[in-house]
């Protein structure tokens, strides 16, 4: 029988397509803001060097959330990768520097968590070592005790989890006016895109909500040049 060979650290980029995000979760009138979304994620991952598997709605498997992301992380660590990075495409905060760090901590020996503002996570660090797939499974998916649940899930089974910073990811046009109040944590590339968006969330966003001294920063300045996600 011939024997894997263990690998170190794999990125998961968990998300489907654009066309079939814009169907789900209704923003826009579009593709536009989930193809740039998608672009974005795999912008940032590129530029780490690591490996990394895009499984979209043609590679899931499974009739829940839980269980296409858990077949999803099972197929990865098939293949002889001892650690993964799991990460969606919903988060424009998301920089290369958080999974750089990520991928340092696992070094180390720890699980990392990246909470998002609506109880959720981001991303997650994982090592094939601490994966459980029947109860990984059963955790409380797309609820807003997520993250808390699986810090607990994780520490109970000897795990030291180590917590990145905060970030807003975008599932329905009510993050894109939270966002709005965080846009200088974003990169030019999206200060742009979100200023050629602005007149088609106007409804979704309060603009009394919105901090006036970033306002400034929705007004396209060169609606000519090519977007950048750097």
């Amino acid at each position: 029988m011939i024997q894997k060979s263990v690998q170190d650290t794999a990125i998961l980029i968990f998300a489907n397509s654009a066309t079939q995000d814009s169907r789900i979760k209704k923003i826009g009138s579009d593709t536009t803001l989930f193809d740039a979304l998608n672009q974005h994620s795999l912008k940032i991952v590129k530029a780490t060097g690591l490996p990394y598997f895009h499984f979209t709605e043609k590679e899931q498997r499974g009739e829940t959330f839980g269980e296409r992301f858990t077949h999803a992380i099972q197929s990865i660590f098939d293949k002889g990768f001892a650690n993964i990075i799991a990460i969606g495409n919903d988060s424009p905060q998301l920089k290369t520097q958080h999974l750089l760090e990520t991928h340092q901590k696992l070094q180390l020996g720890k699980t990392v968590l990246g909470p998002a503002v609506d109880g959720g996570f981001y991303l997650l660090g994982l090592h094939a070592s601490n994966f459980h797939k029947n109860s990984f499974e059963a955790l409380p998916w797309q609820v807003t005790s997520l993250f808390n649940t699986t810090q607990y899930y994780f520490e109970s089974l000897g795990c030291v989890v180590f917590s990145l910073s905060r970030l807003i990811d975008i599932d329905s046009a009510s993050d894109i006016k939270r966002l709005s109040n965080h846009i200088t944590t974003l990169v030019g590339g999206w200060l742009s895109f979100f200023s050629k968006l602005l007149h088609q969330f106007i409804k979704f966003i309060d603009i009394g909500l919105i901090n006036t001294k970033n306002l400034f920063l929705f007004i396209p300045f060169n609606k000519g040049s090519p977007v950048s996600f750097a």
